[in-house]
């Protein structure tokens, strides 16, 4: 039996095995490394987070992104200069190569509770059992989209999670819906590379993060507003650096922050290819879709009433994501009917641990539990710092078994 296994082996899963491979728990770990944002993001794309919250965690800091860089003859700032997609993908296979060489690139098909803890099947048909399984699984078990778009067949709609490559879509119409990052990074990086695209949002008004200065910050503009991994201000450094304090708030509390805080927004870097580059079609709600020929054929309301259709040849639906156990279907129906949620995303403790014995959750699936820094790569360090210390724990007050005890008795 194993003692740990992880599922997922981005930033989140990849700390975690750093971490415990420096405390001595046994473990193995699964999945694609960096697939999340090697194969659902768009090409071109930069983080919307500052190089200093962008790094994959060991306990000794000895490979954060800025000595990446350093290594790489790449380009680094702190802050002030975004991080390319590419950038961040290599580095975290890098991570990979040198601080968890265990990682296994495979998935992890199925998972069941019995009675030692938790049995896994491989997708090459290996079973493992482990006493603990932390699920570090990412966003794309939980793509959105809305009911009124979900009927239309996958020739005219798609997550924007589907997809990697904006030229995939070269001699398309393309209506984009969404107006959090990903519906502006796909706007404009679809216009960039010659593709008709126009964008449809609820909102009257799209947001982006503000361009940064250049200039050092006074001492009383760094009071006023402290720099965080999720941003300036008192309560961004509150959500980035206290999750455990957040996961004692009152849980009605904790919700209505997480649903409320850091909506949906760009970044600065992306403002001039989307504003006065392609048409917006802004407090508008799509309230039918239907194919005609070979096109989609959207309905639109606006907030005063107006009526508006569009026609394209495929949508692409940058609704964001949402946190559901069910969309899990890798765990037994057992696990998931059985499992404590709130809102459909499982209710952790103070150590990442759920309503089911051993099997932990952390990135997005955490969120609720710990806030809104568990969105972020951000987040992961402190993730990886809190589970790796209660299995540690764990460890030290695992019975010894039978043949164990023989083999200590026999160096005697």
């Amino acid at each position: 039996m194993t003692n740990t296994v992880i599922v997922g082996a981005g930033p989140y899963g990849l700390s975690l095995a750093a971490y415990l491979r420096h405390a001595g728990v046994p473990f193995r770990i699964f999945g694609r490394p960096m697939d999340s944002w090697r194969a659902h993001m768009p090409k071109g794309m930069c983080l919307k987070s500052d190089g200093f919250a962008s790094n994959i965690y060991d306990p000794r800091n000895q490979f954060t992104l800025q000595k990446f860089c350093a290594e790489r003859g790449i380009p680094y700032s702190d802050t002030g200069l975004p991080v390319q997609l590419e950038t961040f993908c290599d580095y975290g296979l890098a991570f990979k190569q040198r601080m968890v060489p265990e990682l296994d690139d495979k998935l992890v098909v199925s998972i069941e509770q019995i009675p030692q803890g938790y049995k896994l099947r491989i997708d090459d048909g290996e079973i493992i059992t482990a006493r603990t399984v932390v699920l570090a699984v990412g966003i794309t078990h939980f793509e959105y989209v809305p009911e009124v778009l979900a009927h239309l067949p996958a020739e005219f709609l798609s997550h924007s999670a589907r997809h990697n490559d904006p030229k995939d879509f070269t001699g398309r119409d393309v209506v984009v819906v969404g107006a959090g990052a990903s519906a502006l990074d796909w706007a404009g990086l679809l216009h960039e590379a010659g593709v008709s695209v126009q964008l449809v949002a609820r909102r009257s008004a799209l947001k982006f993060h503000g361009k940064p200065t250049g200039q050092p910050r006074s001492l009383w503009e760094r009071i006023q507003k402290p720099q965080t991994g999720l941003g300036p201000g008192w309560r961004s450094s509150f959500y980035a650096n206290a999750p455990a304090m957040f996961h004692r708030l009152p849980e009605n509390l904790r919700l209505e922050i997480v649903k409320r805080t850091l909506g949906p927004s760009g970044g600065w870097f992306i403002r001039d290819k989307v504003m006065g580059k392609i048409p917006l079609s802004l407090g508008y709600t799509v309230e039918s879709a239907n194919v005609h020929g070979n096109q989609v054929v959207l309905r639109l309301r606006g907030q005063d009433g107006t009526e508006k259709l569009i026609p394209a040849d495929h949508v692409i639906a940058a609704t964001g994501y949402k946190v559901q156990i069910d969309s899990l279907k890798f765990l037994s129906s057992d696990i998931r009917s059985r499992l404590t949620a709130v809102e459909g995303a499982p209710e952790l403790s103070s150590d990442f641990e759920s309503s089911l014995p051993g099997l932990y959750f952390v990135g997005v699936a955490s969120a609720n539990s710990f806030g809104p820094v568990m969105r972020f790569a951000f987040g992961a360090e402190f993730a990886a710092r809190t589970v790796s210390r209660a299995l540690s724990k764990s460890l030290l007050h695992e019975p010894v078994s039978e043949s164990a005890r023989e083999l200590m008795t026999s160096a005697k």
